[in-house]
């Protein structure tokens, strides 16, 4: 097939699914057209059958803001005409699904049909979407939409729920590439981060306010009085400086290390003893599902589909969502029985291998392709 996919190239979930989904199809032998307003970091290099196209926003002095989603809309009229797309794929239902949905009309016209599929990943439904102006918006898409796919059922309950919306929607995990995902040799980085008899902490976000990483911030801050150990936080984002002022005013300053935006995770996740995280709602979880697929186990709060991806006492531990205390206790509990740390980190990653791999999902990705260019389209009702 010739796969339009539409995304943000960001480290956050929907641009790594995206991103690690055009590279999986194309290996399976699809044309995978990318368009996003800058090239994905997660496409460090050339892919056979993957092509990038650059959304290039303009700004006329006409505009206030610059009119992102009609360049996307533009984009991938343009894209479906040159390169005969069969499908479009966003992620997100705002902007990327209207986009779409303009581009699908445009191309009616002409008598091009471009059915488009959108993928909700959770903020586009919990945070855009259930915005009073948004939501009518977001309806529209649900309705419109040749498929919709959540990447859990917590998801798609949430979406029914809200929305009210009675169609076929498409539950697909997010996945993850366990033969990459592993822990490897790393000489001498985790001296780097940790001395020899320190436990390292491990915390990978886009640093937005639903990651609460203060939280984060506060739990160590009673972990390392309990045992000797470091936390090193990857990525960036708008809360960055407000939690780096926290770890200063905590006198952390030397236990806490800031890596910033990183490329590649997987000689922070190789040399990790535990991954914590602390989302006022996550509606996967894939830096979790990253973390256990490299054998680190994960402690959380328990939200949104977090229990689809750990299961509490095997894999990870939760604690109740805004419990700094119990995030602390369990992580604590955690680090000081290494046999029960060893046997969770070994039950992570075989999790990771049973439930999560390429081969389990990306082939239903390729069913819904398929049933959206065969025509099938459920019948929608949206009462919103």
């Amino acid at each position: 097939m010739n796969i339009g996919m539409v995304c943000y190239p960001s480290h956050g979930g929907s641009g790594v699914v995206a991103t690690e989904l055009s590279k999986q199809l194309s290996k399976r032998g699809h044309q995978v057209h990318l368009i996003s307003f800058s090239l994905p970091l997660r496409i460090s290099q050339r892919h056979d059958n993957i092509w990038f196209h650059r959304v290039e926003v303009s700004a006329y002095p006409l505009f206030k803001y610059p009119p992102y989603s009609l360049e996307v809309t533009a984009m991938i009229a343009d894209v479906a005409k040159n390169h005969l797309l069969d499908l479009v794929h966003v992620h997100y239902a705002i902007p990327h699904g209207m986009s779409a949905w303009c581009a699908q009309v445009m191309l009616a016209e002409e008598g091009i049909r471009l059915p488009f599929v959108t993928t909700l990943h959770g903020t586009d439904i919990t945070v855009v979407g259930s915005e009073p102006s948004m939501a009518p918006v977001t309806c529209f898409i649900l309705r419109h939409s040749d498929a919709v796919t959540t990447v859990s059922k917590w998801l798609a309950e949430e979406t029914r729920r809200f929305f009210q919306v009675h169609r076929e929607l498409d539950v697909i995990p997010n996945f993850i590439d366990t033969a990459a995902f592993k822990r490897r040799p790393t000489p001498g980085f985790r001296d780097c981060l940790a001395t020899p008899g320190e436990k390292l902490l491990l915390h990978i976000s886009n640093f937005r306010p639903v990651k609460n990483v203060p939280d984060i911030v506060n739990a160590f801050a009673a972990i390392q009085r309990e045992i000797p150990c470091r936390l090193t936080m990857v990525g960036d984002g708008p809360e960055r400086q407000h939690v780096e002022q926290l770890v200063r005013s905590l006198g952390l300053s030397a236990r806490v290390h800031f890596a910033g935006t990183q490329a590649n995770v997987m000689d922070f996740l190789s040399v990790a003893d535990l991954y914590l995280m602390a989302s006022e709602t996550e509606s996967f979880g894939l830096s979790a599902l990253e973390a256990m697929s490299c054998g680190v186990p994960v402690v959380a709060y328990r939200v949104g589909g977090m229990p689809e991806v750990i299961q509490h006492g095997e894999t990870g531990l939760f604690a109740e969502p805004h419990d700094v205390a119990g995030l602390a206790r369990a992580a604590t509990e955690l680090l000081t029985d290494p046999p029960r740390q060893r046997r969770m980190a070994r039950a992570a990653r075989r999790r990771a291998m049973e439930r999560f791999t390429v081969g389990a999902i990306v082939p239903m990705y390729e069913q819904v392709y398929d049933r959206v260019t065969r025509g099938g389209r459920p019948t929608p009702v949206c009462l919103f």
